[in-house]
């Protein structure tokens, strides 16, 4: 391992020895990195520097700070969620061997506004069901989602139905609907303050937007909605075939 030098800013260089090492593989997923106090004197900087590093190794999605316990490898470095294989927040966890979970934060009908008519492909006013769930895994907070359904495909559906089990089983299951397919567009952001309360982390903090429109196999929209992802939490593989 270099030394450290005096070519960049120290913060910096400390960033991308860590990183190395990280990537490297030396310190794995869920991996408990050196305390600040240790790192200090490993290479000679001060308690700020150490700090600023770290802080640049969480808004790069590295590392996850967890406040009394110490700083952890992130565990979406060596594991990626594939956009193309499947659209369900649930059996992505469960294929990362996480425990998955979720809270209803939310839950009303509303009458559709223009944009969210627009998303759904219906008339302006007719109503929808619009719910808010916080999304865990082994109880992180992993994303914040607010989505909408047409009222008049899912008649009867409650709170306390998608509090008990995922919501495509519901559709799927309960409503007989076939999905076809689910598009998705995602886009980096920052946390707003009410995003970052809900997913613990700090306001500004890198986040991953995402935007998904579900589609049954008679081709109506079935389902819109609207994700903030922590950026430590995930990352995304998309795979491209040539026809």
């Amino acid at each position: 391992m270099s030394p450290i030098s005096r070519k960049q800013p120290l913060y910096d260089q400390l960033v991308d020895l860590l990183r190395e090492k990280i990537e490297n593989g030396e310190y794995g997923p869920g991996d408990l990195l050196p305390s600040e106090r240790e790192l200090c004197e490993t290479y000679g900087l001060s308690r700020t520097t150490v700090r600023l590093a770290l802080a640049e190794l969480e808004n790069l999605g590295l590392v996850v700070r967890q406040h009394g316990r110490g700083t952890f490898v992130s565990s979406a470095v060596h594991e990626a969620t594939n956009l193309m294989g499947t659209y369900s927040f649930t059996e992505q966890m469960k294929a990362m061997g996480r425990h998955p979970k979720t809270k209803v934060i939310e839950f009303e009908t509303l009458e559709a506004t223009k944009n969210i008519a627009n998303s759904l492909k219906i008339r302006i006013g007719e109503p929808v069901i619009m719910m808010r769930r916080l999304r865990l895994a082994d109880d992180v907070p992993m994303m914040i989602e607010r989505t909408y359904l047409p009222s008049s495909e899912f008649i009867g559906l409650s709170e306390k139905d998608v509090s008990a089990k995922p919501l495509y089983d519901i559709i799927e299951n309960d409503y007989q609907q076939r999905i076809r397919v689910a598009d998705e567009e995602f886009s980096a952001s920052l946390a707003t303050k009410d995003e970052a309360g809900y997913l613990d982390i700090p306001e500004g903090s890198a986040v991953l937007k995402l935007y998904r429109t579900t589609y049954n196999t008679k081709n109506v929209v079935i389902e819109y909605t609207r994700s903030v992802a922590r950026a430590d939490q995930f990352r995304y593989r998309i795979a491209h075939y040539r026809g």
